[in-house]
């Protein structure tokens, strides 16, 4: 996957020193209560301040922004602490307003990413300007409507351009609000190498006691920054305020961060990716082997007029193999989850024998 992209190349901001930090609160509220949350950001050493002016929400009725008057409020931030200010825009009205008012980062969030008629819009109005945009993962787990949102901003110039991972809905009560689904992000750095990940742990736990291991875990997978809800009040915060911390504890959380060196490699290292390779190419014999049993089973059945699918013996083989993984030291979904495509791929070809003439 080609895009052209440039660094985001933001001013003040050292982009090879991890983790970059956009913080501030889910929702601007007051002009009080953005310039006092950003007076202790910037003591702390925050130079990236984000807000909420127009607010998403899931049904009508709740706190959907102050809109456009809060706009000086950033500007504020901006003149006065010298910080860069960002915020989320979802329609052409909410760029040309936020451009005109000299917002410095425009992010595009995840309910705006899954319609690409709404990205679209977005793109167009971004035309001709040369803004560092965040585009976050829509809500669903669809890398490739990720990857076209990222065409549509670039292919309308936008070059300095960066992702944030905030997690996937779910119907289903998890300890997460958005599903960390860390696979997702992961392919998406494998396709395009050069694009920073930066991650939304505020909106992936959904509660502040998640905020601290989830932004480790982003740290261990090389992400380039964080971006975290950041109240003076949370729990007087109109939107969203199980997710937000107070500055003085996202600074203990950021101090506790362990940052790993990303590309620091060493002989032993290459060593023991040698032995990874010999045991994948180990694993695949194995599994060409077990496919020819299975072809053999196929074979069989078709003989005796057997049906492909015997449940019994599938559910067998998921128990004992997820029960032999766990004594392994893996779990028993990931254990699973292997058996699960096994038998699938098992049950593609012993049809393909019994369709045979």
């Amino acid at each position: 996957m080609d895009l052209e992209l440039k660094p985001l190349a933001l001013p003040g901001i050292d982009q090879d020193k991890r983790p970059t930090v956009l913080a501030g609160p889910c929702s601007a509220e007051t002009e009080e209560q953005v310039m006092e949350t950003a007076r202790q950001l910037a003591a702390y050493g925050i130079h990236i301040y984000r807000a909420g002016i127009w607010k998403p929400r899931t049904k009508p009725g709740g706190f959907e922004g102050v809109g456009e008057a809060g706009l000086p409020w950033l500007r504020r931030v901006h003149e006065e602490l010298g910080m860069l200010t960002a915020t989320e825009v979802a329609t052409a009205h909410h760029v040309e307003a936020a451009l005109e008012a000299g917002i410095d980062i425009l992010w595009i969030g995840a309910r705006t990413m899954a319609n690409p008629f709404a990205v679209q819009e977005v793109a167009d109005a971004l035309r001709g300007t040369d803004m560092p945009v965040l585009c976050k993962n829509p809500v669903n787990p669809d890398l490739e409507l990720w990857i076209g949102g990222l065409e549509r901003v670039n292919q309308a110039g936008i070059q300095r351009l960066a992702v944030v991972h905030r997690g996937f809905s779910t119907y289903e009560k998890r300890l997460y609000r958005n599903l960390p689904m860390w696979h997702v992000p992961i392919e998406l750095h494998r396709r395009i190498p050069a694009l920073p990940i930066f991650c939304d742990p505020s909106h992936m736990g959904g509660r502040r006691e998640l905020i601290a291991p989830l932004a480790q875990q982003a740290m261990d997978l090389g992400f380039q920054g964080l971006m975290i809800e950041t109240h003076v009040n949370p729990d007087r915060a109109w939107s969203d305020a199980m997710q937000q911390v107070t500055p003085d504890v996202l600074d203990f959380i950021l101090d506790k961060l362990v940052i790993r060196n990303v590309s620091a490699t060493t002989e032993s290292l290459e060593e023991l990716r040698k032995q990874i390779d010999s045991v994948d190419n180990a694993l695949l014999e194995q599994l060409a082997n077990r496919m020819r049993i299975s072809r053999e089973i196929g074979a069989y059945k078709k003989e005796h007029n057997m049906t492909v699918v015997q449940t019994r013996r599938y559910g067998e083989i998921l128990s004992k193999r997820g029960a032999q993984g766990v004594l392994r030291g893996m779990s028993n979904d990931f254990v699973k989850s292997i058996f699960e495509a096994i038998h699938e791929e098992s049950v593609r070809q012993q049809v393909e024998i019994l369709n045979k003439d």
